[in-house]
């Protein structure tokens, strides 16, 4: 088991959930809440608190996009490559944003604000091509418009 992980901070989630069915992504979600992502060794205490497999919850994570096995910047960038995004230029998008934020798909920015990554579908074609930033989804972007936002983003953290 990891040192840096103070396991402890998951505690209240497990005694709260590890007892209930159906509640594995909830108990990941919070998971990753508190420590920004779920390091394999986070994910061997879950199981071994709740008696579900790891193989299991390896599954249920790399499953959904939302689920992050590597820390990832302040920001994380989610780039639609689904059929109506391609088709409407998400590869031009994708080239943008990696030259100006000068990273590839899952790094993260010198600046840790920003990591990059590709996913197979946001489920909303009828914004394509599409992003999602945090909570937040952005639309009909052109390799303009997706560079202006992270640029937004930017001067929003340096006001802070």
């Amino acid at each position: 088991m990891c040192d840096c992980l103070d396991l402890s901070l998951l505690e209240p989630v497990l005694i709260k959930y590890s007892a209930v069915d159906g509640s594995l992504i909830t108990i990941l979600q919070k998971a990753q809440d508190l420590y920004g992502y779920l390091p394999v060794e986070l994910l061997a205490y879950i199981s071994k608190r709740t008696g579900i497999k790891l193989a299991k919850i390896m599954g249920v994570v790399t499953f959904y996009t939302q689920f992050r096995t590597k820390p990832a910047g302040k920001y994380l960038i989610l780039l639609c490559q689904g059929t109506a995004c391609h088709v409407n230029g998400s590869a031009g998008i994708e080239e943008a944003i990696k030259d100006y934020l000068k990273v590839s798909e899952g790094e993260i920015t010198a600046d840790g604000l920003f990591t990059y990554n590709n996913v197979a579908c946001l489920g909303c074609c009828s914004l394509s091509p599409v992003m999602m930033i945090g909570d937040k989804t952005y639309g009909k972007l052109t390799k303009d418009s997706a560079v202006k936002i992270l640029k937004e983003i930017e001067k929003q953290e340096e006001v802070k």
